[in-house]
């Protein structure tokens, strides 16, 4: 059957604007499929490469100052949280954390022969490869492929954004990219919409247009899903009227209806600060501290903070040094957050960088990110995560 070109347009816009939706969503018509205490994982991304040395602080180290006359963040504005380590003065959520027991802090995290390009170094985080291995799908999209064999009921993986990253993207399943389920909802429902799909609605050929059409028929139900359940339990909690606050109090809500999905992506940046670091690393964590503050303070008011473990990444930290113009330039190693209130070790996980130490003006990495990968797979997901890192890799107990 020949259709028309404006129509064929039409149709994918609306399929490649949601990127390939999960075709098990059409199941989930009715009544929720996980209990409360489904436990989640929220990953926040530190897009640009964050620079690590002026977020967690070494506020004793003469090395970090002389390195950083300008730039270095004095122990009496740092946020402290030991003797030997303040936070960035913005972080006072994440240093209410620490003091309470919910926050973990892991130091040189990266691998083995890192890569200073922001793309290439994403996509090694993305897909949890090394560095001289190029693979086509994600380390979540691996876990929705493995959770979905031979499965009616699989879990999913939302991001909130507008576009689906690598991460998410599977050999046979992929995540699934929305701003606003009321949104993507408005516009799935849309006359036009609804008259294609009903009237492609039997043909199953494997031709390229009758795939656009089954996505998009498949779009149609995930939207009517999602935007149904996350009716449910809207969060009422207060968050900040920013882009972080809006996308965190999505994730709350979509928590809350107990909507059957394990993992929520989101990002935050551009944290790559070649020049006027100062301002910029002051305001992105200004809306991740406000933002995140807020979202804790709603897990904990309905009982779901125990279920939940957010972290945080980036694909590079910074060189030690400060450069001529305000700021630093790209490097290799660094720290993550962990928070939950269902962490078994808190606090500072593993020493701090040793600044006596490094690689040509650079930190040097002991904790693989892949580590962190298998850990929160296994130990949270309770899945195989040999299978879907492709390797055996030692799991850490922060739980």
């Amino acid at each position: 059957m020949l259709i028309k070109r404006r129509e064929f347009l039409q149709a994918g816009s609306l399929a490649t604007a949601s990127f390939l939706v999960p075709k098990f969503l059409k199941a989930f018509d009715g009544a929720p499929f996980v209990p409360p205490g489904n436990k989640v994982v929220v990953v926040l991304q530190l897009s640009g490469g964050n620079d690590g040395l002026n977020t967690v602080i070494p506020v004793r180290n003469d090395i970090y100052y002389r390195s950083r006359p300008k730039l270095g963040i004095q122990r009496s504005n740092a946020v402290s949280v030991t003797d030997e380590v303040g936070l960035h003065p913005a972080l006072t959520a994440f240093a209410d954390a620490f003091h309470d027991g919910s926050l973990g802090i892991l130091n040189n995290v990266g691998y083995p022969n890192p890569d200073r390009s922001h793309f290439r170094s994403m996509d090694i985080w993305h897909t949890a490869s090394k560095s001289n291995e190029y693979v086509s799908s994600g380390w979540i999209g691996r876990y929705l492929d493995a959770q979905c064999n031979g499965c009616d009921k699989p879990t999913q993986a939302l991001e909130i954004d507008d576009v689906l990253s690598l991460a998410l993207k599977g050999e046979k399943e992929n995540g699934l990219a929305l701003k606003d389920p009321r949104r993507l909802y408005g516009t799935s429902n849309e006359k036009f919409f609804k008259d294609i799909a009903a009237n492609h609605a039997g043909h199953h050929d494997e031709q390229p247009v009758d795939y656009l059409y089954k996505t998009m028929a498949n779009t149609l139900s995930s939207a009517d899903y999602i935007f149904k359940q996350s009716k449910l339990h809207p969060s009422t909690a207060d968050y900040p009227n920013t882009e972080l606050g809006k996308n965190l109090k999505t994730i709350a809500s979509l928590i809350f209806s107990d909507i059957n999905t394990k993992v929520y992506y989101v990002s935050l940046g551009s944290f790559d600060t070649h020049i006027n670091q100062e301002a910029q690393q002051q305001r992105l964590f200004k809306e991740m501290n406000d933002a995140v503050a807020s979202f804790v303070k709603d897990l904990k008011a309905a009982g779901r903070f125990n279920d939940v473990l957010f972290f945080t990444f980036s694909e590079f930290g910074r060189r030690v040094s400060q450069n001529a113009s305000g700021g630093t330039d790209h490097g290799t190693a660094n720290n993550m957050f962990l928070l939950s209130g269902g962490l078994k070790e808190k606090g500072i996980l593993n020493a701090l960088p040793d600044l006596n130490d490094l690689d040509e003006g650079d930190l040097k990495y002991n904790v693989d990110f892949k580590n962190v990968y298998a850990t929160v797979l296994n130990k949270w997901l309770h899945s195989d995560d040999q299978k879907i890192l492709g390797r055996n890799y030692e799991k850490l107990t922060f739980i």
